[in-house]
C-alpha cells in the first residue's frame, strides 16, 4: 500500500508523454544492457506508469520513423534497439547524469549566424545578440558554419547569467526536490518492481531539466539555486534504488538473447561515475 501510494505520488501531476518515457527506459535500462528490449518488456514498463499498449505501439512506431528505434524480429516476438543515428545522443546524455561533470575552461563566445533558436536552445546556448551566442567551454564542437573566440572567466560572473532564462530551469528544480525528496525514507519499503519504477521516474524528470541546463560555474548562478541540490538528490536516489531495481530489470526484461543481466560494465561505470560525483 505504501508503496503503491509512492509512484503515484511522483506521476501525480506528470504529463508523461510516451515517447519520452521510452527514450528514458532505452538510455537508463537497456543501454547498458546490450541496447535490445524485448517490445513486451517496453509495454509491461510503460504499463506501470500509465501508459497503455496501444499508446506505446504507437509511441514506438514514430521513434522508429524518427530514426530513434530499430526494430527486429526473432520468430513471433518483436524486438527495437537504438538506431546508431541515436547511439552518440545517447551517450552524451548518460555522461552527463552519470558522469561528473566536465571542467570548465572559460568561455565560448559564437558567431553562428545560421544556428535555428531551438538548435541553440538544444545546445544551452545563451543569446548575446543577433548571431552571437555564449556558452561555457567544456571544448565542445562548434554549429557547422560557426566561429569561435575562447573568452577567460571576468573578474565579475555575475552578469553572465542574464543571456540564459534560468527562472524556468531553477522552478524545475525546485518541483523536481519537492515530488522526489520524500522518496529517500521510503525506499526500504519498496518492492523491486516499484524501486525500479521510482527509478525511472527520477531519471525521467531530472534528464528533461538537465539537458537544458547550461551548468553555468557557481560564480554565475543566482544564490538560490537548487540545481546542485537536485544534483545531489539524483546521485543519492539513484544509488539507494538500484539494488532492487536491478533486481527487477534481471527478472522481468527480456533481450533478444533472453532476460537482461542486473548489472554490467556499463551499470558499474555509471555508479562510480555517481560515487566520483559525491566525492567531489
Amino acid at each position: 500500500m505504501v508503496a503503491q501510494t509512492v509512484i503515484t505520488d511522483l506521476l501525480n501531476g506528470q504529463e508523461l508523454r510516451a515517447a519520452g518515457f521510452i527514450v528514458t527506459v532505452y538510455g537508463d535500462i537497456v543501454l547498458p544492457r546490450g541496447g535490445i528490449l524485448w517490445t513486451g518488456s517496453l509495454i509491461e514498463i510503460c504499463n506501470r506508469a500509465g501508459l497503455s499498449e496501444s499508446v506505446v505501439r504507437t509511441a514506438v512506431s514514430r521513434l522508429v520513423t524518427a530514426q530513434r528505434l530499430k526494430g527486429e524480429r526473432n520468430g513471433r516476438r518483436s524486438y527495437y534497439n537504438l538506431d546508431a543515428s541515436a547511439q552518440q545522443e545517447f551517450d552524451q546524455a548518460a555522461k552527463l547524469l552519470y558522469q561528473p561533470d566536465t571542467v570548465i575552461n572559460g568561455w565560448q563566445i559564437i558567431f553562428a549566424p545560421d544556428l535555428p533558436d531551438a538548435a541553440a536552445l538544444r545546445l544551452r546556448m545563451g543569446r548575446m545578440g543577433s548571431s552571437v551566442f555564449i556558452r561555457p567551454d567544456r571544448g565542445q564542437a562548434l554549429p557547422e558554419g560557426a566561429q569561435l573566440l575562447r573568452a577567460v572567466d571576468p573578474d565579475d560572473m555575475n552578469w553572465l547569467a542574464q543571456f540564459w532564462d534560468l527562472s524556468i530551469l531553477h522552478q524545475r528544480y525546485c518541483d523536481l526536490l519537492t515530488r522526489f525528496e520524500p522518496l529517500y525514507s521510503k525506499i526500504p519499503q519498496l518492492s523491486a518492481e516499484d524501486a525500479v519504477m521510482a527509478r525511472l521516474l527520477l531519471v525521467h524528470a531530472y534528464r528533461s531539466v538537465l539537458l537544458r541546463d547550461p551548468r553555468l560555474p557557481a560564480e554565475a548562478l543566482p544564490d538560490d539555486w537548487q540545481g546542485h541540490n537536485a544534483r545531489d538528490l539524483f546521485r543519492s536516489l539513484y544509488q539507494a534504488l538500484s539494488p532492487k531495481s536491478e533486481v527487477w530489470i534481471a527478472s522481468q526484461c527480456e533481450g533478444v538473447d533472453g532476460l537482461l543481466p542486473a548489472k554490467t560494465q556499463q551499470t558499474a561505470a555509471r555508479q562510480h561515475g555517481l560515487s566520483l560525483s559525491e566525492q567531489g
